[in-house]
């Protein structure tokens, strides 16, 4: 962030510089970092695990429902309750709560002792899932759903295909390429070698790749931030309660529907995480890199990471609390 502001600062005509070549509407140095961010983590999705699916169909269902509809709902109420005046933060907040997490919330899952084949599971079908309807429930909530509920439609002029560009690009491609290097990869070398030395070997590539990316966005965001410092105090607060209130649904939905400490944080962690990287793309792409929505898409993970890791000690205080090793879907030697 500090070097971001100061090469903005330093560098006038930096903007146009970073938009003299583009990809889908964003600049390529910015487009090279959100693809780099999002191929080691696509890579690590277990896609062979989609089999599974026949037997994990509640936790399935759970997970569809407090992904794609309660998750959404819930940042659409809070980014109008929270910025009823600030249209261009408002949308890019609900562009956050509709790019549901995915590989990322493979390390929460893995911090918090959660069950990990589950968690794949779940990642696998958001990747795909939301590669298919991002775009139209964008064009739901940014379009359709103000107008029926009879607020203003200020800075929701959304085109669907403009979203759905964003997305094949952004989601569409790094997907494309981390399923066919796991495929590849594991049918030539195995599991053992793709798991173990071919996935460190290039995970560092997301959090270089994120790194440029934000000192970039920064750059271009210098002057709003410095000139409204206030403003990202009033983005971050809608962000922490939406992240605490998901958590705190999905965990109690999952301890009541009696599945165990390890699949309940699974449930709760993949409800409380979003998909940063593509909610930044498609506030790029669509909006523009000084936008207001671009930047409330960059304060999301700066909100979002520290928020998941608090979290993950959350769920780690109530495993031996609430749950027993008897509860359906605990492995043995969990508790205690």
């Amino acid at each position: 962030m500090g070097v971001g502001l100061g090469l903005g600062a330093l560098i006038p005509g930096l903007e146009s510089a970073l938009s003299a070549v583009a990809i889908g509407g964003t600049s390529l140095p910015i487009a090279i970092g959100l693809l780099l961010m999002m191929y080691p983590v696509l890579a690590r999705v277990r896609y062979e695990e989609l089999g599974r699916l026949r037997g994990e169909r509640g936790l399935f269902v759970s997970s569809l429902v407090l992904n794609w509809v309660i998750g959404p709902l819930l940042m659409f109420a809070l980014a109008w309750l929270m910025l009823p005046h600030e249209p261009e933060y408002r949308t890019g907040l609900i562009v956050v709560g509709l790019a549901r997490c995915i590989a990322m919330v493979l390390v929460w899952s893995e911090l918090a002792c959660a069950d990990r084949e589950a968690t794949a599971v779940l990642v696998a079908i958001n990747s795909i899932f939301q590669t298919v309807a991002y775009s139209l429930l964008g064009w739901v909530y940014l379009s359709v759903l103000p107008g029926l509920l009879g607020l203003a439609s200020e800075g929701f002029s959304v085109s669907i295909w403009e979203v759905a560009r964003t997305v094949l690009i952004f989601l569409g491609i790094p997907l494309a390429a981390g399923y066919l290097t796991r495929v590849i990869g594991l049918r030539r070398r195995g599991r053992e070698w793709y798991e173990g030395t071919f996935l460190p070997r290039i995970a560092p590539i997301t959090l270089y790749g994120l790194l440029f990316t934000i000192v970039l966005l920064f750059a271009l965001q210098g002057h709003q931030i410095t000139g409204h410092p206030l403003d990202v105090v009033r983005i971050a607060l809608p962000l922490l309660a939406y992240f605490a209130l998901m958590f705190a649904i999905a965990f109690a939905w999952g301890r009541a529907s009696g599945y165990g400490y390890p699949r309940t944080a699974t449930l709760a962690l993949t409800a409380a995480s979003n998909n940063f990287e593509l909610a930044i793309a498609v506030a790029i792409g669509v909006f523009g890199a000084t936008s207001g929505e671009a930047l409330a898409g960059v304060v999301g993970p700066l909100i979002e990471v520290p928020v998941l890791v608090g979290l993950v000690y959350v769920s780690l205080w109530t495993r031996d609390r609430l749950f027993t090793a008897s509860q359906p879907g605990e492995p043995e030697g969990v508790v205690g």
